[in-house]
């Protein structure tokens, strides 16, 4: 459905080095307060469809046996309440799809819809973003990688926290497979700057043109957190970069 884009030849990609980030959260997974059914939800869905990425897992996901079957997979980082996330993956079924998210609450909603809408390509993962990449991904394992709205820390001496930084590129470079996908986006105009910069110094990654065919679609609903910002006066800042075949 959606074709390659011609792009130069890549270059070797050496190993990246370690993002060396502050944590923005301490990883203590207690229960939220969910409802009723979130709750009878989540404890019938979860050990099939979830699993908690903690910082000391180090064995790689086996994909295939996860979704239990062979398709191109898409890293979310950060899906919030999901919105995005199921409505993408329900207009691409021939992709499968790994929401990562720290809060249950969240993801108890992500669990709402996929019962509700009976969607089948759809993983999560309890965590940080950064551990997923680093441990429970192989090189070259994912045709895309999607981080929307990530926390902007919007004071200088946390910038250190920002997800989106030029050793996170690299190594989701890494971890794309040729001619795969990183989209971004944010209302935050000074990490904006900071994430094209970081995105376009990546050789592992070339930035591509609106409106070039995509292995994965670059199309997103509109959340309810997006439009509020948008009603503000914030402007959307929209990254699309592509590992080089």
């Amino acid at each position: 459905m959606h074709a390659q884009r011609d792009v130069e030849p890549a270059a070797d990609i050496e190993a990246p080095p370690t993002p060396r980030r502050a944590r923005n959260f301490h990883v203590r997974y207690r229960h939220s307060a969910l409802s009723t059914g979130q709750r009878e939800r989540w404890d019938r869905l979860w050990p099939e469809l979830g699993g908690d990425a903690m910082p000391d897992r180090r064995e790689p996901l086996d994909l295939r046996r996860w979704f239990g079957r062979d398709a191109p997979v898409v890293l979310e980082i950060g899906c919030g309440a999901g919105t995005s996330t199921a409505a993408m993956a329900q207009a691409e079924p021939d992709l499968d799809v790994i929401a990562v998210e720290i809060y249950e609450r969240g993801l108890a909603q992500l669990l709402s819809a996929i019962d509700r809408d009976q969607l089948t390509n759809i993983r999560m993962l309890r965590g940080d973003g950064l551990d997923v990449l680093e441990h429970l991904l192989t090189p070259s394992s994912l045709i895309g990688v999607r981080v929307f709205f990530p926390d902007p820390w919007p004071k200088a001496r946390h910038h250190k926290r920002r997800l989106l930084q030029p050793a996170t590129m690299a190594l989701i470079a890494d971890r794309l497979q040729p001619g795969g996908v990183l989209h971004a986006a944010t209302d935050h105009a000074g990490y904006a700057e900071q994430i094209a910069e970081s995105g376009d110094g990546e050789p592992g990654l070339r930035r591509v043109p609106p409106g070039s065919d995509l292995p994965i679609s670059v199309e997103r609903p509109t959340t309810k957190y997006e439009a509020k910002g948008r009603n503000a006066g914030s402007a959307i800042n929209e990254f699309v970069w592509q590992r080089p075949r």
